[in-house]
């Protein structure tokens, strides 16, 4: 997906609430090419709405996997974001979005990406 939004003059970037190191080694481990802007606390998501609290009986499914989301992010919240995905043009408008309270349901990247192209011809 990269190379085509690069391609259409775009950037791309992921935004999470995990600490950098921790997205430094994601990206190194899945031989991403992405830049990832840190979101401390999910403050950035609370402010769009998209932070959501894990109950209780969920933080101990995530302990079972040996994920540890207080030391992941650096905080104590246990707290995601909502998976989500925007366009954003240089105005600042938000040109695309798509947000899913249930986070399997992803648009796929060619979607995306027609949506930046329709966006990109458009302009």
């Amino acid at each position: 997906m990269q190379p085509e939004v690069e391609s259409l003059g775009a950037s791309f970037y992921a935004v999470s609430p995990a600490l950098e190191k921790h997205g430094a080694e994601l990206i190194a481990s899945r031989k991403m090419r992405l830049d990832i802007l840190t979101d401390p606390g999910n403050e950035l998501a609370a402010k769009f709405g998209l932070r959501h609290e894990l109950p209780e009986d969920l933080r101990g499914v995530y302990r079972g996997f040996g994920l540890d989301l207080e030391a992941a992010n650096g905080d104590p919240s246990w707290t995601l974001p909502l998976a989500a995905r925007y366009i954003i043009d240089p105005s600042s408008t938000i040109r695309y979005a798509h947000v899913d309270t249930v986070y399997q349901q992803r648009p796929e990247p060619e979607e995306t990406v027609e949506a930046l192209r329709a966006i990109v011809v458009t302009n």
